[in-house]
């Protein structure tokens, strides 16, 4: 649905973005990962056909970015990092704004409106004025009006930037709402936390170079060499278990502490299944068994740590 095919782009001297290549398939939620400066936005923007590049191509539902751009933008919502509200209109006022920019005919358009006003709980706000709206409602107004022409693919900048936390967990019930409805989706992000559980994959940038792009679990494998298994019991059995464990050929190391055991597993699935039958025939009890992934944070700082030694 998306693909970004060697993107480059230079600022005199300074290089902004090098040779940027990724693919993003129909239905998936990327996460687009990197500090500030990292050129995520200089990316988020040539997609959005705002920025030409100095070299590169892409595409976004197999229309060209650099010479179908009008295309581009009839397929794409683009919500950027920072936005504006035009002064004295009402919320209503604003979308039906964006859809006769979107060439929404006039008898669809009060109907959609409305529909995008009730997916984003909006619709108490209709008649108010948007520059009496809280940073919350503001945010969420401007993802209504990114969606207000039905685009299969939205390419969202830092949504949920400057939000509280509680709007900060709307903002991410929205946008899990907007995945099942079967929308692709770029989302880029220097919150780490908030893309963790939400992502399908993620694409890892450091001063404007892909350092890793792919599913978190093909990143994980990637860059460690063995799986970790966490498996809490009742605290008498805590020895027994570590000695069981320390036994079997495919664990290479483990640690006990607090009822816990962290264990370098180096088998398959049907190896796990293995160990856990073991514990449990030998009469430990166990509260908890499962494999622990790496987190987003520790995957970043993995991958980046060459690069910003």
């Amino acid at each position: 649905m998306i693909e970004v095919q060697h993107f480059t782009k230079h600022y005199g001297d300074f290089i902004a973005v090098d040779d940027l290549s990724f693919t993003i398939g129909k239905g998936e939620t990327f996460g687009f990962i990197g500090p500030n400066g990292a050129g995520k936005s200089t990316t988020i923007r040539f997609l959005a056909t705002l920025l030409r590049p100095t070299s590169g191509e892409g595409r976004v539902a197999g229309f060209s970015v650099t010479s179908e751009p009008m295309a581009v933008r009839r397929v794409i919502g683009f919500m950027p990092d920072d936005f504006g509200v035009y002064d004295g209109m009402k919320v209503w006022e604003f979308l039906d704004f964006f859809a006769v920019a979107y060439e929404i005919p006039r008898g669809y358009r009060k109907k959609i409106i409305g529909e995008v006003l009730e997916l984003l709980d909006l619709t108490h706000k209709r008649d108010d004025y948007v520059n009496g709206l809280s940073k919350g409602m503001k945010q969420r107004l401007c993802l209504a009006k990114t969606l207000v022409h039905d685009p299969p693919v939205l390419i969202l900048d830092e949504p949920a930037s400057g939000l509280d936390p509680r709007a900060r967990l709307e903002m991410k019930a929205l946008l899990n709402e907007l995945r099942q409805m079967g929308k692709t989706i770029l989302i880029s992000s220097h919150i780490l936390s908030e893309l963790a559980d939400f992502c399908t994959s993620i694409g890892i940038i450091e001063r404007g170079k892909l350092l890793a792009a792919g599913s978190i679990r093909e990143i994980q494998n990637q860059i460690r060499s063995h799986r970790v298994l966490k498996v809490r019991v009742l605290d008498e059995s805590t020895d027994r278990a570590a000695e069981l464990l320390r036994g079997d050929s495919s664990i290479r190391m483990v640690e006990a502490y607090d009822h816990t055991l962290s264990a370098e597993f180096e088998g398959q699935d049907r190896d796990m299944a293995r160990v856990l039958d073991r514990l449990i025939q030998s009469g430990i009890t166990v509260q908890s068994f499962a494999e622990e992934p790496l987190s987003l944070e520790e995957v970043f700082m993995m991958i980046t740590k060459g690069i910003v030694a």
